[in-house]
């Protein structure tokens, strides 16, 4: 039997607000948790990126929190925050952590010697640099982390429910499993998470599209 056969319409149309709701909830969990992980993330990996040793520990630590299980980790952080948006925001930003680091440094250590060099010539400063030419050739691999990262989330944060975070979890679990495997509110869930998580990428694409032009017109060189 087809899924599309095993879907009530008719509870969809009777639960759309309560389906919008946990949507808005899911954006929120993923905004928060992306920015979070943004703004702690590629400030380190910048630290980081020329010294082999604290990069080694950062991403050790890093990748070592991200093999935590999820619900493992709601748990632990239940004990410091108690139960609902700020736990399950801090969990979900935590296992951004690797990704974007990781991909970060890879991105700075990928910008060649002789560019650095020519931008040593023409007399920018060490933070010139940074800003005007590391970070930007550095876009791409940055972006690439970010995108597994923001895909990764929409996906974790189902698990939210269980600590009274809300999102689409409350679709999947509270509506679905625990009503004997109700169907309807798990496709709806799940359907919009994917969705959730395409827009997402193809908005990101289209970000790094605008923020790396040379990119396109190398592209459209080759």
């Amino acid at each position: 039997m087809a899924v599309a056969e095993l879907v009530k319409w008719s509870w969809v149309e009777n639960n759309l607000d309560d389906i919008q709701q946990a949507s808005i909830e899911h954006l929120q969990l993923v905004g928060a948790a992306m920015g979070i992980a943004i703004a702690v993330s590629i400030p380190i990996a910048i630290l980081v990126r020329r010294r082999r040793i604290p990069f080694i520990a950062v991403n050790t630590v890093s990748g070592a929190l991200y093999t935590i299980p999820s619900l493992a980790m709601f748990a632990f952080l239940l004990s410091w925050f108690g139960i609902g948006f700020e736990p399950a925001v801090i969990a979900l930003a935590v296992y951004c952590l690797q990704l974007i680091i990781r991909n970060t440094v890879v991105g700075l250590r990928g910008v060649s010697g002789p560019v650095q060099e020519a931008a040593r010539g023409m007399g920018l400063t060490r933070r010139q640099r940074l800003f005007k030419v590391e970070l930007p050739l550095a876009l791409p691999a940055i972006f690439a982390g970010i995108r597994l990262a923001v895909v990764s989330t929409v996906g974790i944060a189902t698990i939210a429910v269980y600590i009274g975070a809300g999102g689409l979890g409350v679709l999947i679990v509270n509506d679905g499993i625990q009503r004997g495997l109700f169907v309807t509110p798990i496709v709806v869930g799940a359907v919009i998470a994917t969705v959730m998580a395409l827009v997402f990428d193809f908005l990101l694409v289209l970000l790094e599209r605008a923020l790396t032009p040379w990119q396109r017109a190398r592209a459209g060189t080759a």
